[in-house]
């Protein structure tokens, strides 16, 4: 009796620890589902801004790279003088953008509300990514102890910096390059170019989201380096091959067989590959030092 007694008070402490188990995973899923509720939420709120102020968007900052008078083309025209004035064989014209002929067509009937929408939700969602880096930080943040909680408390701002300036790199040079390029580019003269504007918008939507997303390697970097899967040693090793992936990536990003248009591109993206190098060292040391 006394040892079927002790099997069903086992069982019944096995099933409430199966239950408070289950009850801690369901919570966890309600918290996470708030936290994608509230990051939802602020796509929406930024994605409803940028419908309401769309005509100032799509003027000031959509289509801006397609003016001459762009900031990009400005300073390109200006480093081309520079360059004249230091070496007399460099032609500044080959600098300074004169004209792009650049012509947008509309080939569905409700195209330029779609477009507006969609736009709009791409801006929400740009707009909103430190917002949700935020919101994963707060659902991952109870589950570290207090040492991994103090070592990732810049988690938020860091990679918040880092997208913006990815951002804005892709936006004040890899799509000025691109249109530059793309806009003059023939096969033949019989051949007229009228861009479609939900192609070039996607474009420049995803080559500026994309140049936000590559610019969390030293993030990934950290992350992988506290896990000791990456090692400053290794990398090092491997940066011949890394100047290799890197030019492949300038060449890609901006198809313009000029040499200097390519090294633009890809010297900011060596300079993050040796600073993801860097992060990797002091973790090292960080690691070395607690042991």
């Amino acid at each position: 009796m006394s040892k079927f007694t002790d099997k069903l008070f086992s069982s019944i402490k096995e099933k409430g620890k199966k239950m408070e188990a289950e009850m801690s995973f369901f919570e966890h899923l309600e918290a996470l589902r708030w936290h994608l509720i509230r990051a939802a939420a602020a796509i929406l709120t930024f994605a409803i801004l940028a419908f309401a102020f769309f005509d100032d968007i799509f003027h000031g900052v959509i289509t801006a790279p397609i003016r001459t008078d762009f900031w990009t083309y400005r300073m390109m025209c200006s480093m081309g003088n520079t360059l004249h004035r230091s070496f007399s064989f460099v032609n500044p014209n080959d600098f300074c953008v004169k004209s792009i002929a650049f012509h947008f067509i509309n080939t569905e009937l409700a195209g330029q509300f779609n477009l507006q929408l969609n736009t709009s939700i791409m801006i929400g969602v740009i707009l909103g990514i430190p917002y949700i880096l935020f919101e994963i930080w707060r659902f991952i943040r109870p589950a570290l102890l207090d040492k991994e909680r103090k070592a990732a408390s810049g988690f938020v701002f860091y990679a918040s910096f880092l997208f913006t300036l990815g951002v804005l790199f892709g936006y004040y040079v890899i799509t000025p390059l691109s249109v530059r390029f793309f806009a003059g580019y023939t096969v033949s003269k019989d051949i007229e170019n009228i861009f479609s504007i939900d192609g070039f918008i996607s474009s420049e939507s995803w080559l500026t989201l994309l140049a936000g997303l590559v610019f969390q390697l030293p993030i990934v970097v950290y992350i992988l380096s506290s896990l000791g899967i990456l090692t400053p040693k290794f990398m090092r090793e491997k940066r011949r091959y890394a100047i290799i992936i890197v030019l492949l990536l300038a060449a890609i990003i901006t198809p313009s067989p000029d040499a200097l248009t390519m090294m633009v591109v890809a010297m900011p993206l060596y300079l993050l590959f040796e600073f993801s190098i860097f992060i990797s060292a002091m973790v090292q040391r960080r690691k070395n030092k607690s042991e």
